[in-house]
């Protein structure tokens, strides 16, 4: 069975899914910190894709994907890295985010290939059209066994939302706000009452809030609605500021903060 429905089974509520884009700070921190979320009790793990134009994605995380491509990170290398991390340990769900180019430059099917092989769970594709994936790709997904995550926002029509959501088999996507990632959104009113709006949809997927959670308040008011929340560039500015020796420690201390 998918870790990412496993998880979903046995949790329903305060899910923590933390994002870090590969790659960065330095080329080789992917494993580790992959390894450090696992032990300080991240529910599961997004990672970035670095691609050259992230257009949901806001300044800081561009810029982790600038430094990312720049110290030489590609999708060829992102798999080189994950190669053998179940064997090390690792079993925490994992989630590639990324954009569609690098993924048809690596080619489709070898890259759903490669995620089976690394023990992959799922996928987050924001520029995938959704008539595309299910005309083209979501039986080649499915072979593969990857779980595939779509995204809405407050202005997606119930009509939308309904349809993703009986596509989608990893869980919804709720973005807090139009815009970029990293926005602060303040959990107002607005936000609450969208997701609280969601949830009485009773959609079958699980639902993750993020954009713009920064700490335990936000991570609670975005829970509060759903299955729990998403935080990125929070997440990606701590290890910006953490020299590498202290990366272990400030990580377990990031994760106990958000989630006393």
């Amino acid at each position: 069975m998918n870790r990412l429905t496993t998880l979903f089974q046995h949790k329903t509520a305060d899910v923590l899914n933390v994002y870090f884009t590969a790659g960065f700070p330095q080329l080789t921190d992917t494993v580790p910190i992959l390894h450090a979320l696992q032990e300080a009790g991240t529910d599961l793990v997004e990672i970035g894709m670095p691609y050259s134009d992230p257009v949901a994605d806001g300044e800081t995380i561009q810029k982790s994907n600038q430094q990312a491509l720049d110290n030489g990170m590609t999708v060829a290398t992102l798999f080189e890295q994950l190669q053998g991390v179940r064997q090390q340990g690792v079993t925490v769900p994992i989630l590639l985010m990324g954009y569609l180019n690098p993924v048809v430059q690596f080619g489709i099917e070898k890259f759903c290939q490669q995620c089976q092989a690394t023990g992959v769970d799922g996928v987050i594709l924001p520029d995938l059209p959704l008539e595309v994936y299910e005309r083209e790709y979501k039986a080649l997904f499915a072979k593969h066994g990857l779980q595939v995550v779509f995204l809405v926002t407050p202005q997606t029509s119930p009509a939308r939302v309904r349809q993703l959501d009986g596509l989608a088999d990893g869980f919804i996507y709720l973005v807090a706000a139009a815009g970029t990632t990293g926005a602060q959104t303040d959990m107002n009113a607005d936000v609450d009452a969208y997701l609280s709006r969601t949830k009485a949809m009773g959609l079958r997927n699980p639902t993750l809030v993020g954009f713009g959670i920064s700490d335990a308040a936000s991570f609670a008011a975005a829970s509060r609605h759903t299955t729990g929340a998403i935080i990125g560039s929070a997440f990606i500015r701590l290890l910006q500021n953490t020299p590498a020796q202290g990366q272990a420690t400030a990580i377990k201390e990031f994760v106990a903060g958000i989630r006393p």
